[in-house]
């Protein structure tokens, strides 16, 4: 059984089974000797790398997506959640989708001015630009490099739409600009929570926010007229299944505009992961969890099918949103449908923005 390491939600770091990538070996640092004089896990550092891109805005074709274009201020995620599908987007960085995603970080500071120069292209349309697709963009170091907000106030200045996902109550330090996107129809956001037991969130998401703020966020962006949606995703069988009534419960409480769930979804490298995770965390359970995961994804660890990806297959999956949709009649959730204003969008100032106006 692997050691799980302080506050960190990988207990492996192993290669990458589609880019051989080696497994990572002591480099004769100060921490590698404590390890090996106390005999056990310690507290592993974050770094974070400045990286230069080309351009900020992703686009995608997939059709189970309600958006085509994204913005990750950041690689890697120091919340450290075990069933976090964009872990193996490190292996591309030669590093280990296990450790190493969520504590060597990169981090992209000319976001905002690629942001600006794509939006003043000739040419440009606009659509709602997700953030939190990939990525935390409120994770921890965004209290220092402030990437995010950058970016949004570019958005805000050009009157763009965007939504956010995020699992930290951080989001809540942009109201100022959020809330008057907001009221002219320009921002939406989603808050995840996944568990609310104390142990299953320090574990599953253990540098995360505890669930109890997460909510208190939904409460204060709501508030400040933010459209605002709880997110319960992932749902792992035998771990926070039987929590879902209550979280739509608490959704509907904290005011939130709608709820939605998406089964846990474990992809390429995530899903050795994820055994180990349980094989440290919740071995009585392992087997059945992982049997249950099959059942919801057609016999596999994943399915990577576009629709059936967002939603299982099978009896278990029918089951969860049978219980969903009832237990949004009888908080009365899910009735409002969230529209993005395009038609306010001015090219941003400037040179080149001036110009096409």
């Amino acid at each position: 059984m692997a050691k799980s390491r302080p506050v960190r939600g990988a207990t492996l770091n192993r290669e990458s089974r589609r880019f051989n990538l080696p497994e990572r070996e002591a480099d004769g640092d100060w921490l590698d000797d404590r390890e090996t004089l106390d005999e056990g896990p310690q507290p592993l550092r974050t770094t974070v790398t400045v990286e230069k891109p080309r351009t900020i805005i992703t686009r995608n074709t997939s059709p189970d997506v309600g958006f085509d274009r994204s913005i990750n201020p950041y690689r890697g995620c120091e919340h450290g959640c075990i069933y976090c599908f964009a872990r193996p987007t490190h292996a591309y960085h030669d590093l280990s989708p296990g450790l190493d995603f969520e504590s060597r970080l990169f981090a992209k500071p000319d976001a905002a001015p690629l942001l600006r120069a794509e939006l003043a292209k000739r040419g440009y349309v606009a659509r709602p630009i997700a953030f939190g697709t990939n990525t935390d963009p409120y994770q921890p170091i965004e209290s220092d490099w402030r990437i995010t907000r950058a970016c949004i106030e570019v958005l805000a200045e050009t009157n763009h739409p965007l939504t956010i996902t995020t699992k930290s109550d951080r989001v809540t330090r942009d109201i100022d600009l959020l809330a008057p996107m907001a009221a002219k129809g320009l921002a939406a956001v989603a808050l995840s929570v996944t568990s609310l037991d104390p142990r299953i969130a320090m574990t599953l998401e253990p540098r995360a926010p505890a669930p109890e703020r997460r909510l208190a966020a939904v409460r204060k962006l709501v508030a400040a007229g933010i459209p605002t949606f709880v997110s319960i995703a992932p749902v792992i069988p035998a771990i926070t299944d039987h929590e879902l009534e209550h979280l739509v419960e608490r959704a509907a409480q904290a005011g939130a505009t709608g709820v939605r769930f998406i089964p846990v979804r474990l992809p390429f490298e995530v899903a050795p992961l994820f055994r180990a995770w349980l094989e440290t965390h919740f071995p009585d359970r392992a087997g059945k969890v992982m049997a249950t995961i099959q059942s919801l994804r057609g016999g596999r660890d994943n399915d990577p099918d576009f629709f059936s990806r967002m939603r299982g297959q099978g009896p278990w999956a029918d089951l969860l949103r049978t219980r969903f949709k009832i237990a949004c009649r009888k908080h009365d959730m899910n009735h409002e449908h969230i529209m993005m204003r395009t038609d306010l969008f001015r090219p941003p100032a400037g040179p080149q923005g001036e110009l096409f106006r």
